[in-house]
């Protein structure tokens, strides 16, 4: 009877031995499950980053070229880059926000819509820059120094087509509207009310500006403002009147106006025409005028015209 209760207490110790075994190896192999996993975990976090790290890495590769492009452009236009500071400043302030998004929480694709429209800015930056050259040209055609100046832009300017050519394919205009045949005439009005072309500042009474928006299937029809901003040569602009009235909202800021109107647009080609009446108590000044016009946050024709 001893010899059994002694085998009986001798089976029990080794019963539970094995069963602490068998706890101990599961715990071993959760342990070890766990830690595969959580390896597994890291290096996917791992790898995502590094691809977040890489796309903003090519955003702000493609951000420095059409910077370093634009700096190329204005340094090739000397001085008369001046006359186009505020596209410049709007061009510096859309780089900067994008600056700022990638140094910060990001997205890549709000991002890259960013530098499409900043592309868009740089590349009218550029056709105004030509536009400007082109009136110079006409103005100095009797000065030798000035000729000789703007033959180095011209040389200049043409060195620029192969890189701006590479711009113009990733710019995409596609939803913002578009005017062409843009025109600013400096005109006198006669008694029956016909209009004579003039370029002298004792005769004008009238600066009639022309335009055709363009056809664009993409962008929402409905009622369009469009603004019209005319710049004497010291950039003062010229206004019906003062005071807020006579303002507009583009991109963040305010701006005057000259003349503005509201036009019904269904995607299709139209045409119309401003007229700006010279005030009495205006001042005019000899030299290169400036006329912009703006739909919305878009700068969507720019023309000059002079008077003497």
């Amino acid at each position: 009877m001893e010899n059994e209760n002694q085998n009986i207490n001798e089976v029990q110790p080794r019963s539970s031995n094995i069963w602490m075994y068998i706890l101990l190896a599961v715990l071993a192999l959760v342990v070890i499950g766990l830690s595969v996993w959580l390896i597994s975990v890291k290096n996917e976090v791992k790898t995502l980053k590094t691809e977040k790290e890489v796309q903003r890495w090519e955003l702000e590769k493609e951000l420095d070229s059409i910077m370093n492009e634009h700096t190329k452009v204005k340094e090739a236009y000397g001085e008369l880059s001046d006359s186009l500071a505020t596209v410049d400043s709007v061009l510096q302030a859309n780089a900067k926000e994008i600056k700022h998004l990638l140094n910060y929480k990001w997205d890549y694709y709000k991002v890259k819509k960013k530098l499409s429209h900043l592309q868009v800015i740089a590349q009218r930056y550029v056709r105004q820059m030509d536009s400007i050259v082109t009136v110079n040209q006409a103005l100095t055609q009797e000065n030798f120094e000035i000729k000789e100046e703007i033959k180095k832009v011209k040389y200049n300017y043409q060195n620029l087509e192969k890189e701006k050519g590479a711009l113009e394919e990733k710019v995409d205009e596609a939803s913002v509207l578009h005017a062409y045949n843009f025109t600013a005439t400096p005109v006198h009005v006669k008694g029956s009310g016909k209009e004579v072309p003039t370029d002298k500042i004792k005769r004008v009474q009238r600066i009639t500006v022309c335009f055709t928006v363009g056809k664009n299937t993409i962008v929402e029809p409905g009622k369009k403002t469009v603004y019209l901003r005319l710049a004497r040569p010291d950039k003062e602009i010229l206004m019906k009147g003062r005071g807020e009235k006579y303002t507009f909202e583009y991109m963040g800021k305010t701006l005057q106006y000259s003349q503005q109107k509201t036009f019904d647009y269904q995607n299709e080609a139209i045409d119309m025409c401003l007229k700006y009446n010279i005030r009495n108590t205006q001042d005019l000044q000899p030299g290169v005028y400036h006329a912009d016009l703006f739909v919305g946050d878009n700068n969507i024709g720019h023309t000059t015209f002079m008077l003497k």
